[in-house]
C-alpha cells in the first residue's frame, strides 16, 4: 500500500555506488519514500511511467538515454513532476539544458542530506533549488548578459519570484505584495530572503540594485 503522505522519489545514476550512496541519504530523510532506481535513461522513463514518483532524482550523463532526454520526456508526459538533475561537472551547458529541458532543480554528486532534502522539498513544491556552486554559476551567466544569461536568469528566478521582484522594484511593502499577490505577509519575506540569497547582496537596496542592472525590471 502506497503511503502519500510521504514523498515518493526515483532516481537514475549508471554509477551503482553513486546510486546507492543516494537511496541511503534518502532512506535516512523522515517523509521520504524511494520508489525505485535505474541505472539508464530508458529505464528510468519506463521506472516513472510505472510509479509517477512525486520527485525524480536523474544523472545527466547516462548511457542508452542521457539525463537531459530522460527529463525531456518525462516533463512532457508528467509535468507535475519535480525533476532535479545529478552530476558530477557543473559545466554551463549541461546546467542549461537540464534546466531547458523541464528540471527545477540541480545538484552536485557531493551533495549534503541537507540540500537534498531542501531540493526535493522544494521541487515537490513546485520551486527551484539549485546548490550554491551552480547557484553561483547561474548568477554570473545573468551577469553575463548573453543568450546564455537569459536562459539562466530564466532558470535562477522562478515567475513567483520575477513577481516579487517587480513590486519590490516597484516600492511595495512586503504587506502590499502580499495582498497584490494572495499571499501570506511571511511568505512574501521568505521570497525576499530566497531572492537576495540567490543575487548575493543584503538588503533590497541591493536587491533593486541588481534587478535594473540586469533587466529583471525596467
Amino acid at each position: 500500500m502506497i503511503n502519500y503522505s510521504k514523498i515518493r522519489i526515483a532516481i537514475a545514476d549508471d554509477h551503482e555506488l553513486l546510486r546507492q550512496g543516494v537511496q541511503q541519504l534518502i532512506t535516512r530523510i523522515e517523509g521520504f519514500e524511494l520508489v525505485g532506481d535505474a541505472s539508464n535513461g530508458e529505464d528510468l522513463v519506463r521506472l516513472v511511467r510505472l510509479s509517477v514518483p512525486d520527485v525524480v532524482l536523474v544523472d545527466v550523463k547516462m548511457p542508452k538515454l542521457n539525463g537531459i532526454e530522460a527529463t525531456r520526456i518525462i516533463n512532457s508526459e508528467f509535468p507535475q513532476i519535480g525533476i532535479v538533475g545529478l552530476s558530477s561537472f557543473d559545466e554551463d551547458d549541461l546546467i542549461l539544458e537540464m534546466v531547458k529541458a523541464g528540471a527545477r532543480g540541480y545538484l552536485l554528486k557531493n551533495t549534503t542530506s541537507r540540500q537534498l532534502s531542501e531540493a526535493v522539498f522544494a521541487v515537490h513544491q513546485g520551486e527551484t533549488y539549485y546548490c550554491p556552486e551552480i547557484n553561483y554559476k547561474l548568477a554570473r551567466l545573468v551577469a553575463g548578459g548573453s543568450q546564455a544569461g537569459e536562459h539562466a536568469r530564466q532558470s535562477l528566478f522562478t515567475v513567483r519570484e520575477l513577481q516579487v521582484i517587480e513590486l519590490i522594484c516597484e516600492e511595495f511593502s512586503s504587506k502590499q505584495i502580499a495582498a497584490q499577490l494572495q499571499l501570506r505577509t511571511r511568505t512574501v519575506e521568505r521570497y525576499r530572503d530566497t531572492i537576495m540569497e540567490k543575487m548575493e547582496v543584503r538588503n533590497s537596496a541591493g536587491l533593486v540594485k541588481y534587478a535594473l542592472q540586469f533587466g529583471l525590471y525596467k
